[in-house]
């Protein structure tokens, strides 16, 4: 069986440098690189740190020899699919490095019992495990952005990347993983609407690994239970029964209550609309016709247009995940890890941001 130092010598030798200039590109003199490799002296977890940021692997790699299988997934896919995947494979690989050096992802699994029922009795004992789980943290569906409750309640990391159309996003999910890509859009109540989609797939433990989504809509997934029970999730979930019946009943049903609460909600009309048509608030004729609403008109209706722009521009610019991010930095603060892999995230030159943390300016000379 291979071990770390079995590995740190493949990896000299594929590289074409010599020990010493190997030594030199990690920060490792040739007296500690040599008892590294000799078995005397233990590769330190910054070694290890800097040894994947410079050599382009993992940490987890360096550990156990093993690749993960969202790597083989990233190769054997094409498309924009292809390119959401190998995102996922950095986000993934920098995640399972940082735990290697102590930065668990703070996940919550569910306690539903999902062996029994249909995938409807599955996906609402989920949605109402999310809800108590919001509660216990004093919040609820209304209070937050989705995306801030996914990761700072259910611990999952969250990213939106640029992807064109004809992708909707993906969840990953490894015992040190729990990863969701979602693409920039214009359409913020599909954004929205994915990402409980993907949460409702962690939660379940669908595919674990990888599981992409090219379109949640897609009519053709109608025949798999977890894609049933995902989306049945997410409606549970952002439209709660028991809200959407108290509300109803306070201020009755007219195109301007309905526009409030799909904007309340965050959700787009339509989704709303078959959500009340499912629980038999409306009939089927009311659910057409306020399908036809479209999120903009919802917005102009409720008097939110100025919040709906905001939302759009949020929900169409990119962003690392929140969790990677402060954990990556934190190691970076620490000494476990060097500052490339925060600058990676940001997207910055490692140099230029270094000085720019470590400058003064902007303090006055005098006070």
């Amino acid at each position: 069986m291979s071990s770390i130092a079995d590995r740190v010598r493949q990896l000299i030798e594929t590289s074409g440098l010599s020990q010493h200039v190997f030594g030199r590109r990690i920060g490792l003199d040739d007296s500690k690189l040599s008892k590294s490799l000799g078995g005397t002296r233990r590769f330190s977890s910054l070694d290890l740190a800097r040894i994947a940021d410079e050599f382009k692997v993992s940490v987890d790699w360096l550990i156990t020899g093993e690749e993960p299988p969202l790597v083989v997934a990233a190769r054997t896919t094409t498309g924009q699919a292809s390119e959401a995947l190998d995102i996922a494979r950095r986000y993934s690989t920098m995640r399972a490095d940082l735990a290697a050096l102590g930065y668990q992802q703070p996940w919550v699994p569910p306690d539903a019992d999902l062996r029994f029922g249909s995938y409807l009795d599955r996906a609402r004992r989920l949605a109402d495990f999310a809800h108590a789980t919001l509660r216990e943290e004093n919040l609820s569906i209304l209070d937050r952005d989705l995306l801030y409750l996914a990761e700072n309640v259910f611990g999952v990391d969250v990213a939106l990347v640029e992807l064109g159309t004809g992708f909707d996003g993906l969840a990953v999910s490894s015992e040190e993983v729990k990863l969701i890509v979602l693409a920039t859009t214009r359409v913020p109540a599909r954004q929205r609407f994915t990402l409980a989609h993907e949460l409702g797939h962690l939660m379940a433990g669908d595919d674990q690994a990888v599981h992409v989504d090219r379109n949640v809509f897609d009519k053709a997934q109608s025949r798999e239970p977890s894609e049933l029970q995902a989306n049945a999730f997410a409606s549970a979930f952002l439209m709660p029964e028991a809200l959407l019946r108290e509300r109803l009943k306070q201020g009755g049903l007219s195109e301007k209550t309905f526009a409030e609460l799909a904007c309340d909600l965050r959700v787009s009309p339509s989704s709303l609309a078959i959500r009340l048509s499912q629980l038999r608030i409306i009939d089927s004729g009311g659910a057409d016709r306020y399908k036809r609403m479209t999120g903009a008109d919802a917005a102009r209706l409720a008097g939110k247009g100025e919040w709906y722009a905001r939302w759009v521009t949020e929900t169409g610019t990119p962003r690392p995940p929140g969790l990677l991010l402060r954990d990556t930095y934190s190691a970076y603060e620490t000494g476990q890890a060097t500052l490339r892999p925060y600058a990676n995230l940001l997207g910055e030159d490692v140099d230029s941001l270094r000085a720019a943390l470590e400058s003064n300016e902007g303090t006055p000379a005098a006070l």
